[in-house]
């Protein structure tokens, strides 16, 4: 599934997040974090019904470039002034956004559903000896680009291969 409530492993025990200055930023992040390409759209009021136990996270504020929750500015762990109505969801559904067309490329690694190309900054892999490699492209504007290498470490790698659904 693409989609659900937002819930996440602390000291312990699961529990849920309260949606407080949550956004499509923050939903970006729980996307990279779970491999999930797709369109992300941040969901609140419970949306995907309200979870029970501990709500372990509020006040998230992704910038949407961090690679896991645990990056973002939040308030302390089980710090939160919420009730489970306030329970946070995510859709990365790949099948989402507007005027959606799947890709139709040699160049994708990933069978095509996982990639919508109508989405600004969609990645892919192109040129490779195997699935898992090659030159990375990046769809603006209406093409694909390469990316230039000037400053590429490896956390953009990282990034990309998550875009990507590899871990």
């Amino acid at each position: 599934s693409f989609e659900g409530r937002v819930e996440v492993y602390h000291d312990g025990k699961w529990g849920t997040i309260c949606d407080d200055q949550w956004d499509d930023r923050d939903a970006e992040v729980v996307c990279r974090q779970l491999g999930l390409s797709g369109t992300p759209k941040a969901l609140s009021w419970a949306h995907y019904g309200q979870g029970s136990g501990p709500i372990l996270l509020d006040e998230v504020q992704c910038s949407g470039n961090e690679l896991s929750l645990d990056q973002c500015k939040k308030s302390d762990w089980g710090q939160q002034n919420c009730d489970h109505i306030e329970d946070a969801g995510v859709s990365c559904d790949p099948f989402t956004g507007t005027d959606v067309q799947l890709c139709q490329s040699d160049a994708l690694v990933l069978p095509p559903h996982y990639l919508a190309c109508s989405g600004e900054g969609t990645v892919r892999l192109a040129g490779g000896r195997s699935p898992s490699e090659g030159r990375v492209e990046v769809y603006y504007n209406g093409d694909w680009g390469t990316v230039c290498d000037d400053g590429w470490t490896e956390l953009g790698a990282q990034v990309v291969c998550r875009q990507l659904g590899f871990r």
